[in-house]
């Protein structure tokens, strides 16, 4: 699929922020794992998230989907081994956390996905998880999937590396309830990306389950988690607005003159992409909060800034976007672990920037960008989120053809519909 936008004179109007896919994935594998029903309201239902669910199912839940709310019937912890392999198509958040869900169910669970998935590093995850008794291997012993695992969950003490991926904290906190033993996780070194081990100690208390923990101090370099056998209860659960998904609405209306409200914004959310409004205003955007929403008014002028993504890797391209729409230099900085999302986006952010006649130099955290985006013809590498980047320049100077677009159906299926209500003179 092509996408072909054209240049947009303005953006007005009031839209609902999608649910958020973080929330979404977390909730239903949780949910799965819970003792009795849950109802959950407002959960996306989008390509990622559906490969939760239907690892899920694969797993023996039982799940009623609806458009509006998720019924799930949950297992309490009692899973099946699947019928078959679990491809997980491109969500790494599916792989990783259902590689330790995995082993709570007997015998072996293979997991896999498409070619893109099966390049993510999955090394650090399998390594940790051998010191809680969890037998899970890479196929093809590359680290990477396919994982096949092995039914059984001791517990003990662990440690793992906190510079490479947040999910694979996530993944080992979820299945740590049904294990054998109490688990102690020790996070070494620098912890990228908390906010999101935040949202799943978030969700997980929700869910009736509490975790302990030791943050590192100058005396204690790692940050401690402890959690204690215990069964996650079936609740009541209402998935807020999803921060990541909306950047690319308020980034729209700060590049051009616009006047729009975004509704289903948690003020007080734990997502670290919620920085996404100091950012636009920092680039000279007004920015108005008010109970769950967001007001942004632009001028269709940005100036060009400094900006660390150290905890919100997701905004990389969306920032790149907008220094490719600023005036001067934007300097992106604490990214490297951006290099292993859906693509390299450090990497392919330089190369489509590059084909729009931006003048980008990549390093190897973040990238400099120097405002003075054209038109032109750019590739998706298959990434949601450049393709919705990409379409926010096209927005701004016209005449932009993304190749190999679909992809935003990942996280926001609606993208392009909600963007053609809100533009005016398109």
């Amino acid at each position: 699929m092509e996408l072909h936008v054209q240049q947009a004179k303005s953006i007005r109007g009031v839209v609902n922020a999608p649910p958020s896919k973080s929330y979404s994935h977390r909730a239903f594998i949780i949910a799965s794992l819970a003792e009795g029903a849950s109802r959950l309201k407002y959960p996306l239902y989008s390509e990622d998230t559906l490969a939760s669910l239907d690892s899920c199912r694969a797993l023996g839940c039982e799940i009623e989907v609806k458009e509006d709310e998720c019924i799930i019937q949950g297992t309490s912890g009692d899973l099946k081994t699947p019928e078959n392999v679990v491809d997980v198509k491109n969500s790494g958040t599916t792989l990783r956390i259902m590689t330790s869900v995995a082993s709570l169910a007997p015998y072996y669970t293979v997991l896999t996905g498409d070619s893109s998935l099966r390049k993510r590093p999955m090394h650090d995850l399998l390594q940790s998880l051998e010191n809680l008794g969890v037998s899970a291997i890479s196929a093809r012993n590359n680290g990477k999937a396919p994982i096949i695992v092995k039914g059984g969950f001791k517990g003990g003490t662990t440690a793992i590396n906190g510079d490479v991926s947040s999910q694979f904290i996530s993944s080992i906190l979820i299945a740590a309830p049904y294990a054998d033993e109490p688990v102690h996780l020790k996070v070494k070194g620098n912890f990228i990306s908390r906010p999101y081990v935040e949202m799943t100690l978030d969700i997980m208390k929700d869910f009736g389950v509490t975790v302990d923990q030791k943050p590192s101090n100058s005396f204690n370099k790692n940050h401690e988690f402890y959690v204690e056998p215990q069964k996650y209860k079936g609740t009541e659960y209402t998935v807020e607005g999803d921060y990541s998904s909306a950047s690319y609405l308020v980034a729209a209306a700060a590049a051009l003159n616009s006047n729009l409200i975004v509704k289903n914004l948690n003020l007080d959310s734990k997502q670290g992409d919620r920085v996404i409004l100091d950012i636009v205003k920092k680039m000279g955007c007004e920015v108005k909060l008010k109970k769950d929403e967001v007001e942004i008014h632009g001028h269709g002028e940005l100036q060009g800034i400094e900006v660390e993504l150290e905890n919100s890797p997701d905004l990389l391209p969306t920032v790149a976007a907008l220094g490719a729409m600023a005036k001067g230099t934007t300097h992106i900085k604490g990214v490297e672990h951006a290099r292993y999302k859906e693509t390299d986006r450090i990497h392919t952010c330089a190369l489509e920037l590059a084909k729009l006649g931006v003048s980008v130099m990549e390093e190897k955290d973040g990238l400099i960008i120097q405002g003075g985006a054209l038109g032109g013809v750019v590739d998706s590498h298959n990434d949601h989120r450049l393709v919705m980047a990409l379409y926010l320049i096209g927005l701004k100077v016209g005449k932009v053809k993304i190749e190999n677009a679909s992809v935003y159906d990942v996280s926001f299926p609606n993208f392009t519909h909600i963007m053609e209500k809100l533009v005016t003179g398109m």
